[in-house]
């Protein structure tokens, strides 16, 4: 098992106003803000010193996610994400979005537990 398996290891803000939430963890955390281009919309990357600490994705315009309020969302790392997807559907949970690469970060996926609570797996890049 990887010294990694089963850490917290991303979490994202979504929500529908980037820039204020920006601002606000600006001032709160002391957060710097990098810009990453995803397609039509940008995710900021959140750092202190230098280290990426956690994102900022916009929801706005996303079908998928009308009706879902504002929300931290974390991912924990496992060793074998595909592996830890078919174990949730055993368990009783949902693989809502199937795994998918992310060139540089990790193979991530998108699960609902066997409670109910959504969060998403990764097996990370070995650089990550």
């Amino acid at each position: 098992m990887e010294a990694t398996h089963g850490m917290v290891w991303w979490t994202e803000l979504m929500t529908r106003d980037p820039d204020a939430a920006r601002d606000y963890y600006t001032k709160l955390c002391g957060w710097e803000w990098d810009p990453v281009p995803m397609g039509t919309s940008t995710y900021w990357l959140g750092k202190r010193n230098g280290v990426p600490l956690v994102g900022v994705m916009d929801m706005a315009g996303q079908p998928e996610f009308d009706g879902t309020p504002p929300h931290w969302f974390s991912e924990f790392a496992v060793d074998d994400v595909d592996a830890a997807c078919k174990a949730t559907r055993a368990a009783g949970g949902k693989v809502l979005r199937d795994p998918w690469d992310v060139p540089g970060t990790g193979r991530i996926a998108i699960l609902q537990d066997p409670t109910g609570a959504a969060m998403g797996l990764m097996t990370p890049a070995a650089q990550a």
